[in-house]
Parts: C-alpha cells; structure tokens; sequence
C-alpha cells in the first residue's frame, strides 16, 4: 500500500510539473547573446506578473526578478498581465566616438520586445524590452501612447536583480546627493550603507536607507564579475539599489523629491533608463565593455570638432593647499591675470592645451553654508584683478584654450537663469569647454543632486551649451550614464572622491587601493575628471600634516588608467621644473584609436595600454594597491615586424606611497611585439610606458 501511494505521489508531482513546465512555456520568451554565452528569460509569473532570468554559459547569474511600478492614484503596474505580442530583433553596427576610448564601437545585440496589457479595468499597456550582449544584458520599460492614460506619477520603481549568492561587492552607499564615497569592499550581506552618514567632508549628503549606488561591481565565487548600473538617463530619476540581504536581492530605490513627494512624473509615450547588467568573465573585461554608450542614442550635434580633447593646468590646486582663495576678499586671490598668464605661458611651453581659472567670478565671499545663496554667483562679471577678455585673448595668441569656470554653490535656478549669456560670453571669446559644479544641499529646499528635477537641469545645460558650441565637464554631477554618446559635449565629470580629498580630509585621503577599485566601479560609467599629477607628495610646506598616497610613478600611470578627454595636471607650475619624469605628462595621449585591458583585479591593480589617435603611439599605466606586487606585460598588442622605443617611468627599488614616494627610475628600451617584460610595483606604486615607434 505504501509503495502505490508512493508511486501515485510520485505521478501527480510529475503531472503538475509538466503542467507547470507547460504554462511557463506559453508565457516565456527568450535571446542570447551573439556568442550565445548569455541568455534572457522573460516569463509571466502567477497572477501575471512579469519577471525576467539571467544566465551565463547556462548557469543563472539573476534569478528569478519581478518588474513594476508603484504609481501614486492609481492601481500599481506590477500583475495582471497577459503578453499582446513578442518581438525579436538584432542589430550589428560599427559607430565612431568623436573622442573616446577606441574611435570605433561595435553595437551588436539581440532585442526581444515584450507588449503587454493588463487583462483587467484599466487594460494599461506596457512594453519591456531586453538586450542581451556580449559583455551584458539591459532592460527597459516603455509607457506607450494609450486611450486613459496620459500621464503616469512613480512612487518606487520595483526592478528586482536576484542575485545567487553572497557575491564579493565593491559598493558606495546609495547618497542623493553625492558620490564622494569610498568603495568598500564587502560581502553582500554585509553592506551596510547607512554607516556612512555623517561624513565630515561632505558638503552634502543624504543616505535615506541601506542602499547602493551604481556602478556597483561584485565578483561571484566562481570568478565571474557583474556590475549594475542603469544607461541613458533621461527625464527621469537616478537609480540607487536597495539591499535586502536575507534574500540576497537589490531592488531599484529612484530618488525621490521631498519638495513634491514623487519620484518620477512623465507625460505618456515614453521610456525609462535602461538596466544594465555588464557580465564578464574576469574583471579586466568589465572595462573593456561599451554596454553603456551603446544602450545611447546616436550623435544629436554632428561635427564636434569645436571641443579638442586636452591635457591642462590651471589656478584650482593652490587653493585646495590654501595657497590661495577663490574669493577676492581674503587677500590671496588666486584668479589673477597675472597667474592666469604664467598658466597659459607653461601650458604652451609644455604641449598642455588648456588652462583652467577657478575663482575668476563674483560672488565667492558668499557661496557655501548661506541659505540665500540664489543670485550669488554672475557668470559673466570677473573680480576687478581679473582681465577676462585680455586672458582670452592672450591665450588664445599662444595656442592655449582657457576652460571656464561655473560654480552654482547648488543654485541651479540661478544658473538656468544665465545659461543663455554666460554661454554667449563663452562663444564670443572663444571658450570651448567649462567645468561645471554644485556644491552644497539643491535649491529649493527638498530636491536633491541625483532626483528628476536636477536630472532634467543637467541635460538643460548639456543642450543649451551644445547651442553655442560649449563642452560641458560637471562637477557635483548626476552620474554617468553613456549620454555622450548622444551628445558629445559631455566630456567629463567628476562623481567620484576626487583628489582634493588627499589635501585636506580629516580621514587621510583616499587609501592607496581608491583607484585600482575605481577602475572597476565608477569608471564603468564613463569618463572621469580625477585631476592627477602630483609631484610633491607630501604637499610640504602647505599640508605637511596630509599626503597623496601613491608614489610618483602611479600619478603618470593615471593618465593611462582613468579615462578622460581632458586630463588635469594639477599641481602647483613650480613642482614641474627641472622634473624629468614631467616629460611624461608632456607626451601622454588624451583621445585614443583603441584601447587594451592587459590585466587587473578589482581594488588591487590593472594595467591598461592606450593607442594615440592620429601618432600610433601607445601608451601603458599601471597601478596597484598597498601591496607591492610584480606585474608582466606582454606587448603582443603591438605591430608585428616592427620596432619600438618604450620610455620607462617605474617605482625605484626602494620606492613606497608612504616612506619614499617620490622614488622613480627612468629607463629606456627597443621593444617589438613578440617582447615580453616583468616589473615591480611598490607598495601603492605605479608604472608608466611611453611607446613611440622606431624610425
């Protein structure tokens, strides 16, 4: 009797697993990749609610993830769906960046697009579409035009991303307000990001619940290396991840406006962001992918080649010694003509193409920790030391672009106010690019950095400069999202503990692990103005009690590693003469043919090589954390049958980021492609190869 109910028991699971295997196959539609490794599966749960899987080499990396909306006076868009139509598509291109990383990108993916309608009063319609990559997946969701609904207002956006396992996680916490955290390095269950309020340093901050921004990377125990992250960001909230860490789960949290008690309000038809998913089999992979850019739209501006992707210099680090000041009252201005000149003397002296003037403007006596700081800043009147028009002039006799600077002090309606003739101003005088920042909480009280409405004055910038042939580089920014590909105006931004916090943060700086974790993270997003090139190290006689930690040779090894179109050399000019390793700085490349990941390990080192447009040359950096270690680099990636002078710039043998940073051998050597070499990195030590071929 036993054994029949045992097998009658074992007949009805079959016959429900089948049933339940064939209702998942009537509601279940799914791509792969062009390499077939990777591979999404759309399906309607129970009660009809969409949900999605991801795998990889046919091991799932996203479990089972619900999709939905909850909305504000209306019923959430979360169930109830039946599936009106699949449609599958693929597209292989090849587009050229004005500027970039490589000048050619392939855009090659398979697309399902999922219509659905809800099967119940209101019968609202949405559609999902899913890509899947090579080197990841995206999704996104698109409100179409409809009878009854012509405007939708999101309370919490519901994308689930259910992981498998306790992943090693590189995170920042999920700040509305700002990116200037440092990475930590965690296991999943142990983020904890509300442990990060309160930090000193910050001119703003606000860390509403145990959430994370994106990119965040993690590192799964098989080795395989998945970072989250959302592309082209329109009109709509940023995207923080909110952690559940008993079921292993990150949730999208958009930030929201105290101010008007949403997240998002949209007028129908239109689409979220996408949400990117980059899978690579081991860290040096997650930097070589072009997800971001390619999930953009195509080029609005055409011809950009008013914007020339430059090294430069500028008055901006003496102040962050207190060499100087911004403002004119304190008696040690540093925006004068006459520092403005010495810049653009050294600039051209130098192959530096640009010079950047902070401090330039009125307003600084009252800019940060005041309430009624609207109207504070003038974009167009400079201190009476400051000859505007002359210094333009003058640099432009000496083949120098001036870069401009904005700072709203966070009072963008201010700033929105005199786009327009600031702008202007810039265009008559020939200044192509400005550095854009916001420090301190938004005006008006309730909004925040990385919420809709700033969202929507970021890209108002980026349009209104496009106008008068303006390169934007933000400080304080919304975070990157591969709108340069859309518009090539956007050249950079910061979003990212920058280099100033090694002069004056009251925790020591940034650790010598920030930026071989940065590598991994926050420049998967896009480019970054990190502002390196610091010579004297230990800041003596200005912060004698603060210090760069990394040696000499990791600062020009920053040229390579962390992307920009614009690379700062920022120390004081005097810290540059009769320094031979300068001579790197010099000959560095900014805008590259293509560009090569030789290897690396989140937040403990990578190598990368980079091709100079138009010369060839190539150049290499190399970085690592507190733990000296020996890199090898195979040069295969050079041409074959030819020969070529590699300048060395390494760590001296006794070099160290804290004991002895400044230690640095230059050598010379013939390399050809077939040239293999070993070499030493110091503790927070660097590596920098200029590579030149052999006439």
């Amino acid at each position: 009797m036993t054994k029949f109910k045992t097998l009658s028991t074992l007949l009805f699971l079959a016959i429900c697993t089948l049933c339940c295997k064939q209702e998942v196959q009537k509601t279940t539609s799914s791509i792969s990749s062009p390499s077939k490794e990777i591979e999404i599966d759309f399906s309607l749960l129970q009660k009809g609610i969409p949900s999605y899987v991801v795998k990889y080499k046919n091991k799932k990396v996203i479990d089972t993830s619900t999709l939905g909306f909850t909305l504000k006076d209306q019923i959430n868009l979360s169930e109830g769906f039946e599936i009106l139509e699949t449609k599958i598509r693929s597209k292989n291109e090849d587009w050229e960046m004005p500027w970039g990383e490589q000048r050619v990108v392939q855009n090659h993916y398979n697309e399902i697009v999922v219509l659905l309608k809800e099967t119940q009063a209101p019968n609202r319609l949405l559609n999902l579409y899913f890509r899947a990559y090579d080197d990841g997946v995206a999704f996104r969701y698109e409100f179409p035009k409809q009878e009854g609904l012509n405007e939708v207002i999101i309370l919490d956006e519901n994308s689930q991303f259910n992981l498998t396992d306790n992943h090693t996680t590189w995170w920042i916490p999920g700040d509305w307000d700002i990116y200037e955290h440092l990475y930590t390095e965690s296991s999943f269950t142990d983020i904890d990001a509300l442990s990060k309020r309160g930090h000193k340093a910050l001119a703003q901050s606000n860390i509403p619940e145990n959430a994370v921004n994106t990119p965040v990377t993690m590192r799964t125990q098989d080795g395989l290396h998945l970072s989250f992250h959302e592309a082209n960001l329109t009109d709509y909230s940023g995207m923080t991840l909110k952690v559940d860490k008993e079921n292993l789960m990150m949730t999208s949290e958009l930030v929201g406006s105290d101010r008007l008690g949403y997240k998002v309000k949209r007028t129908l038809p239109f689409s979220s962001p996408w949400r990117t998913i980059h899978i690579s089999k081991d860290a040096a992979g997650l930097i070589a992918s072009n997800l971001i850019v390619n999930l953009n739209e195509p080029n609005k501006l055409g011809n950009v080649d008013w914007f020339t992707p430059m090294k430069y210099v500028g008055i901006w680090w003496e102040m962050h010694l207190n060499k100087s000041s911004w403002d004119l009252k304190s008696g040690k201005h540093g925006a004068t003509t006459e520092n403005a000149k010495k810049h653009i003397d050294f600039a051209a002296q130098n192959n530096i193409g640009g010079v950047l003037v902070e401090g330039w403007n009125t307003g600084w006596e009252h800019w940060i920790g005041f309430e009624d700081r609207e109207g504070v800043f003038d974009f167009v009147t400079p201190y009476p030391d400051y000859d505007l028009e002359g210094v333009a002039a003058y640099a432009k006799e000496k083949g120098v672009q001036i870069i401009m600077h904005h700072e709203t002090s966070a009072a963008p309606r201010t700033y929105d106010q005199q786009l327009d003739t600031a702008y202007a101003l810039m265009n008559k005088l020939d200044i192509r690019s400005v550095k854009t920042g916001y420090v301190g909480k938004i005006i008006p009280k309730g909004e925040f950095h990385h919420g809709q409405w700033m969202v929507n004055h970021y890209r108002r910038v980026l349009e209104t400069a496009a106008k008068y042939n303006i390169a934007i580089n933000a400080h304080e920014p919304i975070k990157a999202t591969g709108i340069r590909r859309t518009y090539p105006n956007a050249i950079s931004r910061e979003g990212l503990r920058g280099q100033e916090f090694n002069a004056w943060a009251p925790d020591g700086g940034n650790p010598p692990n920030h930026l071989s974790t940065i590598a991994f993270t926050r420049m998967l997003a896009g480019p970054i103005d990190f502002t390196p090139g610091v010579f004297n190290i230990k800041m003596d006689p200005y912060r004698s009690e603060n210090q760069i930690n990394t040696t000499l040779a990791q600062q020009l090894a920053l040229y390579v590693v962390i992307y920009s179109p614009i690379q700062m050399a920022c120390d004081l000019l005097e810290n540059y003469e009769n320094q031979p390793a300068f001579q790197f700085i010099r000959d560095v490349g900014v805008d590259w043919e293509q560009t090569k990941v030789l290897n690396g390990e989140v937040g403990d080192f990578v190598t990368i090589a980079r091709q100079e447009r138009k010369t060839g040359n190539w150049f290499v950096g190399s970085i690592t954390d507190e733990n000296k270690r020996d890199i090898t680099i195979n040069f295969d990636f050079l041409e074959k049958d030819k020969k070529y002078e590699a300048i060395i710039y390494k760590d001296g043998e006794d070099a160290d980021w804290n004991d002895n940073p400044t230690s640095i051998q230059m050598e010379n050597k013939e390399i050809t492609n077939t040239s293999v070499e070993k070499f030493s990195l110091a503790a927070g030590g660097g590596l920098a190869i200029s590579i030149k071929e052999k006439e």
